[in-house]
């Protein structure tokens, strides 16, 4: 059964709604200490973004400062511990969207410690949204964004995925490991919505997922709501899975959280799988999957708070 919340306010809260990851996570295999070192992480970008709206700064300062914290961690697929690609690269993908429809991203990058920063000087510093490759790579060095070496990037954990990945056999290379996203709410009542992702262990070809698409990975609009997204990005795309919440929310009259519900159940019947996350304008979150767990959590003015793993565990 695909896992839901909604969680309903008092009047005019603020606060975000965070994922690092949907898939197979399951609690034998990632053992009490790493399950605790996830917890904690998950809880530290909640307390970034959260210290943002609640100093009275936007949702789109908020949204780059959890990001941060997730990017810089070792444990999630994005930035710090994005997975390897063919190759053995970290390449990376990252997009923000604000709920006035101003959106940037960027996608196949390297070495930019934070390409949510990339993503979002593109949005406010550039007349485009999207900017790939060398292209971005030369804007985010004319921006003197801090640049790390590869050695910054890799784990022993990412690495061994990719070996694993690529003695398999042929139609189980593509390995999909997490994403990162954030939805966030602030005291003006605007949306903002951002996701971040090192993409698919094993990835050749210059292969982009979701994550930096508009309306794919990641889509806010202040009318309907933010949403982000992370699982396997071909099926996102084809989907229009970002965007498919805020048109039925906008077409359906439905509400966040069942919009969110019909949208994976769609993903499901398609063969994909993946989870999202989503806030409305009101405050009123719906985290959903097809998964075994996704790296989640919330923190809320209104007292909201928790964080969570495994599909089954209640909030």
């Amino acid at each position: 059964m695909i896992w839901l919340i909604l969680l309903c306010f008092g009047e005019g809260p603020y606060g975000l709604v965070i994922h690092g990851g949907a898939g197979t996570i399951k609690k034998e295999q990632l053992g009490d200490g790493l399950e605790a070192q996830y917890r904690q992480v998950l809880q530290q970008a909640l307390d970034a973004g959260y210290a943002k709206l609640q100093a009275g700064e936007s949702s789109e300062s908020a949204s780059i400062a959890t990001i941060m914290v997730l990017e810089d961690s070792s444990l999630f697929n994005a930035g710090r511990g994005a997975v390897f690609t063919h190759e053995g690269k970290n390449e990376f993908d990252a997009s923000i969207m604000l709920g006035s429809g101003r959106a940037g991203a960027c996608a196949a990058i390297r070495n930019v410690r934070n390409p949510i920063l990339l993503a979002q000087a593109i949005m406010n510093k550039t007349p485009h949204v999207m900017l790939v490759g060398e292209g971005a790579q030369a804007f985010a060095v004319e921006l003197g964004l801090k640049l790390e070496p590869d050695p910054y990037f890799f784990t022993e954990r990412r690495w061994n995925q990719l070996q694993k990945a690529q003695e398999a056999p042929p139609d189980e290379r593509w390995q999909k490991f997490g994403t990162v996203g954030v939805v966030a709410l602030d005291q003006q009542g605007q949306l903002a919505a951002a996701t971040s992702t090192g993409g698919l262990t094993n990835k050749r070809f210059g292969r982009v997922g979701d994550s930096p698409i508009i309306g794919a990975g990641t889509y806010c609009d202040n009318q309907t709501c933010g949403v982000s997204g992370t699982g396997q990005g071909e099926f996102f795309m084809r989907g229009v899975t970002a965007y498919d919440v805020s048109a039925m929310m906008t077409y359906l009259n439905d509400r966040v959280e069942v919009a969110a519900q019909k949208t994976i159940d769609k993903l499901t019947e398609r063969g994909g799988s993946g989870g999202l996350i989503a806030m409305d304008a009101g405050g009123n979150v719906a985290m959903v999957m097809n998964t075994a767990g996704m790296y989640r959590g919330i923190q809320m003015s209104d007292g909201r708070k928790g964080v969570w793993i495994f599909k089954d565990e209640n909030p």
